[in-house]
């Protein structure tokens, strides 16, 4: 897990690096049915450098919804890769990274203690 929060993070490092930032528009609301409620994910709409227009949608659904319809945000996308779209935002960049290390890092503490208790 440890890992895949480091691959997670040079991912989003190459996409800061390397990509481009623009401003969508929440142009959509998606409601998705569940137990617990109703959720909202925000479907953006971009104009990218050649003037083509692109949908982006978010995979995050949340209650209340995170925007409204006509809001405008940063985004930061690759254009070589239709799927490297991002928030730039800190959950919207490194959301993953932080989840994989929050659950990798008491493993990693766990294991060593033990290993060490071991060596002794």
């Amino acid at each position: 897990m440890a890992y895949s929060a480091y691959v997670q993070y040079q991912k989003t490092q190459r996409l800061l690096d390397y990509g481009i930032r623009t401003t969508a528009k929440v142009i959509d609301l998606l409601a998705s049915q569940s137990d617990d409620g109703t959720t909202y994910r925000p479907v953006f709409e971009y104009t990218d450098r050649t003037h083509t227009i692109k949908t982006f949608e978010n995979p995050i659904s949340s209650s209340p919804a995170p925007y409204a319809i006509g809001d405008t945000i940063k985004i930061i996308y690759n254009p070589k890769e239709k799927e490297a779209v991002k928030t730039v935002s800190f959950w919207g960049l490194f959301r993953w990274s932080v989840i994989l290390s929050m659950i990798a890092a008491p493993l990693l503490i766990i294991g060593g203690s033990y290993l060490l208790y071991l060596s002794k």
